[in-house]
């Protein structure tokens, strides 16, 4: 059932979904918001409100990524095989930049993540990435490749990002409009 809730500013659709469940839960997947409730419950407007802060959160960052997608293209035309090239020179130079190589490079379609990082020093890039800018390229291989020092989030992790992108949040920002706009542009799509 398809239903609207007034949160500060912004009136927000979601879908209510009925389902054999035994709690309540909030579910946000390709921008739209879904409200999945037991088939008893009876005040899921009480969920929405309880949880009004997160949904205002989400949407304005949707909404932001809306406004980002605007004037950011995808690149057209680069193939897996162009883009795997381009990783590894980008991965050899900064592998000399920080004293760090990969035990092995992959690259596959993920849902989620541009790259990872594993444990044990496999570096996993996403195939879509063929659709970026090189500079944007280079920040997530960077990203990845810091992983080899660092494995988490840390400080220092975002430290040595930094380093090299002072504007490393821009570039994250960035990411999520160009995922927002690979999902709206190539859904059903061979990438």
């Amino acid at each position: 059932m398809h239903l609207q809730a007034s949160i500060k500013d912004m009136v927000i659709d979601y879908e209510l979904i009925r389902r054999d469940v035994k709690n309540p839960r909030l579910e946000f997947r390709d921008q739209q918001l879904y409200l999945i409730v037991p088939h008893a419950h009876k005040d899921h407007e009480k969920v929405i409100h309880r949880h009004r802060r997160w949904i205002y959160n989400r949407f304005s960052r949707v909404q932001k990524l809306r406004e980002i997608s605007k004037d950011v293209e995808l690149v057209a035309g680069r193939s897996v095989e162009e883009l795997k090239e381009l990783v590894n020179s980008f991965v050899a130079m900064i592998g000399n930049e920080l004293g760090a190589k990969p035990q092995r490079i992959g690259f596959r379609k993920m849902k989620t993540k541009w790259g990872s990082c594993s444990s044990k020093g496999n570096l996993n890039f996403n195939s879509h990435m063929r659709h970026l800018p090189d500079r944007i390229i280079e920040y997530i291989v960077f990203h990845e490749m810091v992983h080899l020092i660092e494995l988490n989030h840390s400080h220092r992790f975002w430290n040595h990002v930094k380093e090299r992108f002072p504007d490393y949040k821009e570039y994250e920002t960035l990411l999520a409009a160009y995922w927002s706009l690979i999902q709206k542009q190539c859904t059903g799509q061979s990438l």
